[in-house]
């Protein structure tokens, strides 16, 4: 934060006593009229060249008119005749000032400052070239010893301002957010309920999460038109941010209406800005779209109306309008904060790896450390780094049957388009009645390629290795998808999946193979109504045949927390019953409400719980209630570690049969072996260098 304040140099007593000739001179300084004093005296000393005053005078006015490096010359040919001159010595100084040359300045200062310790112009001087400098402890300092020679000095105070605000934005590139928000309030004892420090205080809340304070700071800075506009919008983004959307509309709203009141005022264009985001944060893009198009045609190609029809594209899902207009924003500005970042997200939300990366670091070439394009990079690090986890379960039911598996897990995506995935299980089960005892060892590996953005085709292959009691079998199992969304809000998986029959000892024991032929469809909406489906089509090798059909019609109520309502469907068909080794009814249906509730408890853990509860009828028996239950949590231990555990519990007789009654607590632990993907020096090895070198507690 660079904030230039000028000493006023009292010219001493030769100033004092000057000509009354030169008053016209002197008021072209006084008014700010530099350009007019300099050909004022410039005239003047051809008829008078010995006169100091004027002198002196000439050179302020060309340095403050735009020529501050004659000035320097101007002065340094004054100090041959005068090279002790208290007022010569500091106009030479300041001159540097004038053409912000800092480190020139700062060793004049250290000799003017030696020589005159008691001249408020020098230490004040002094004190703003370390605050351009950015050495804000000694800026203070002097700044302080100025301001002890002149306590009510006003520019003094105004000094000290700037260079507690410039001090406490070190603190904040620190992430010191504590040490600034004092700094900050300190700047109060001078001047009570600053604007400035108010805005910036608001700016700190918003990166610390501290929303409370963040609209206390903004209704504090509300003591005028202008600023109670500027308040209603901050007050309706941190509610935004606080997960309170209805909330930041309502006081959008507000805005827009104060401001409504005064047509054409400076702030119109910021409050419809925040407005009309409001309503894309509410979902109610169709009003936001007609608001859009009719400030398109005020503000053609103006950046900012651009920026909501690419946030507008953004929610509802239209990556290509997004990216669309973002490039319109760049080719207006391509310095663009909104247009560089919000690229990358949208080419990264269109499955455009590579370039969102580029996008990422397009914007810190621009910005240097900026957090939000380090947090979008460290995000795609993540997702794409090599990655192990490590997954137990124990499950019981009410037939008895008691089982424990571990399973690893690791992936190691080598370039963008390819990954790898190699997975190894150990489970056992066994009855407690019968005491049947059954062990089995899953090995497999996966390759998922990117066939084009948005189209994925997995083949994974393995072999199933079970022990009951004496008996010792291999099967091969297999997994081959291909995942599309073919269209916004869609996605459609084509899958074949050669499976065990392996849920308990006694069927471990038959060697059954499931050979499932499958599809899932899931249909979005951008009016919160969703809808999934599936179906499986199974061929076994003991010669039964099942098909299913499962439906979900769901409703998103809200998003923070999110928590979604619908109703579940299934129907499933077996060719032969065999109810004596499964379930496997001729027919089986179930229809059930459910609930799934998701939220963050803090910054670093999170959990959700879902429920379901219906009806259920096998064949022609009697309808019976069904319920099931799920919830668990979630803890990260730092970017690259995370821990869940859960629990769950089902009656639904379509998993193994009628009465039955199903629980399962798991623990899984997330670890991404490496910061970056395999793939990011060999890429980005030139970008690297705009990342600083960070230390991550593990």
């Amino acid at each position: 934060m660079i904030r230039i304040i000028t000493p006023l140099i009292i010219l001493s007593f030769s100033l004092l006593t000057a000509q009354a000739p030169m008053d016209k001179g002197f008021n072209h300084l006084e008014k700010g009229e530099f350009k007019e004093a300099k050909t004022f005296f410039e005239n003047y000393l051809a008829t008078n060249p010995p006169n100091k005053t004027a002198q002196l005078c000439f050179g302020r006015a060309l340095g403050l008119s735009g020529e501050p490096e004659k000035a320097t010359e101007h002065f340094e040919k004054m100090l041959v005749e005068y090279s002790d001159d208290y007022e010569i010595l500091s106009n030479h100084a300041e001159s540097f000032l004038w053409a912000k040359n800092f480190k020139g300045a700062k060793p004049h200062y250290i000799t003017l400052v030696e020589k005159f310790p008691d001249k408020f112009g020098a230490l004040l001087g002094f004190a703003n070239t370390l605050s351009n400098l950015q050495e804000y402890v000694d800026a203070l300092k002097w700044v302080n010893q100025a301001i002890a020679l002149e306590p009510d000095n006003e520019g003094a105070k105004i000094s000290r301002k700037y260079i507690k605000m410039g001090y406490a934005n070190e603190f904040v590139k620190k992430e010191e957010y504590k040490t600034a928000e004092n700094l900050l309030k300190q700047i109060f004892n001078d001047f009570p309920e600053d604007k400035n420090v108010l805005q910036i205080l608001a700016n700190i809340y918003l990166m610390t999460k501290e929303f409370d304070k963040k609209i206390d700071a903004y209704e504090r800075m509300a003591t005028s038109f202008k600023d109670s506009i500027v308040a209603l919008n901050g007050i309706a983004l941190a509610h935004h941010l606080d997960g309170k959307s209805k909330k930041a509309l309502h006081f959008a709203e507000l805005a827009k209406a104060k401001v409504d009141t005064q047509p054409g005022h400076e702030m119109t264009n910021d409050t419809y800005n925040r407005y009309v985001q409001a309503l894309i944060w509410n979902h109610k893009y169709v009003p936001a779209k007609k608001k859009i198009d009719s400030l398109e045609i005020k503000h053609p190609n103006s950046n900012w109306v651009l920026s909501l029809r690419s946030t507008l594209g953004m929610y509802t899902a239209d990556f290509k309008t997004s990216i669309k207009n973002y490039n319109s924003i760049l080719a207006n500005d391509s310095t663009s904060f909104d247009g560089n970042l919000g690229k990358a997200n949208a080419l990264f939300a269109s499955d455009e790896l590579i370039p969102a990366y580029e996008g990422a670091f397009q914007t810190l070439r621009i910005f240097g450390q900026q957090r939000d394009a380090i947090g979008f990079i460290e995000r795609l690090n993540i997702q794409n780094s090599p990655s192990a986890e490590q997954w137990f379960q124990y499950t019981f039911d009410n037939g008895d049957n008691i089982a424990y598996a571990a399973t690893t897990t690791i992936n190691v995506p080598f370039s963008p388009s390819l990954k790898s995935t190699f997975k190894y299980q150990y489970r056992t089960s066994e009855n407690e009645v019968t005491v049947n005892q059954a062990n089995s060892h899953t090995f497999s590996g996966a390759m998922t390629f990117k066939i084009r953005p948005k189209v994925y085709l997995q083949a994974e292959g393995g072999v199933f290795s079970a022990q009951f009691l004496d008996t010792t079998y291999l099967q091969p199992t297999l997994n081959l998808k291909l995942q599309t969304k073919p269209f916004r809000l869609n996605s459609l998986d084509l899958y074949y999946i050669r499976e065990m029959q392996a849920f308990n000892a006694e069927l471990i024991k038959r060697e059954i193979v499931m050979n499932n032929y499958g599809l899932t469809y899931n249909l979005g909406t951008n009016f919160n109504l969703g809808w999934y489906t599936q179906l499986i089509y199974t061929p076994q090798t003991d010669g039964n045949t099942r098909n299913l059909l499962f439906t979900s019609l769901y409703y998103n109520l809200a998003r923070k927390p999110a928590f979604k309502i619908g109703l579940n469907f299934s129907y499933i068909t077996f060719a032969e019953q065999v109810p004596t080794i499964y379930f496997s009814p001729s027919i089986y249906r179930n229809a059930e409400f459910f609930f799934d509730l998701r939220g963050n408890f803090s910054s670093k853990t999170k959990g959700f719980v879902s429920a379901a509860g219906g009806l259920q009828k096998v064949e022609d028996d009697d309808e019976t209630l069904i319920y099931r239950a799920e919830t668990g949590l979630t803890h990260e231990f730092s970017k690259r570690l995370k821990l869940d555990v859960y629990g769950k519990y089902s009656n639904i007789a379509s998993a193994i049969g009628a009465g039955f009654q199903f629980t399962e607590f798991g623990l899984k632990l997330n670890w991404n072996i490496t910061k970056q993907p395999l793939f990011f020096k060999s890429m980005f090895s030139e970008e690297m260098s705009l990342l600083e070198t960070t230390d991550e507690e593990e």
